[in-house]
């Protein structure tokens, strides 16, 4: 988490903040489902970027 602050520039007091308004924009019980939507786009995007490398392997091994 604390290469994430750095990384990114923003100390935890601003990160307090930016999860307050969100807290208070969404309510506790959007959250949840917020994050649930988030997972499932990164799980779709990596089961893309697999897909897309995978022929990439295949045509490598029948080159060799």
């Amino acid at each position: 988490m604390n290469l994430l602050v750095i990384a990114m520039g923003l100390n935890p007091e601003v990160l307090i903040l930016i999860l307050v308004v969100v807290l208070l924009m969404f309510g506790g019980q959007k959250i949840p489902e917020l994050m649930k939507g988030l997972g499932k786009g990164i799980k779709e995007f990596k089961n893309a970027t697999k897909d897309e490398e995978a022929p990439k392997k295949d045509s490598e091994k029948l080159e060799k």
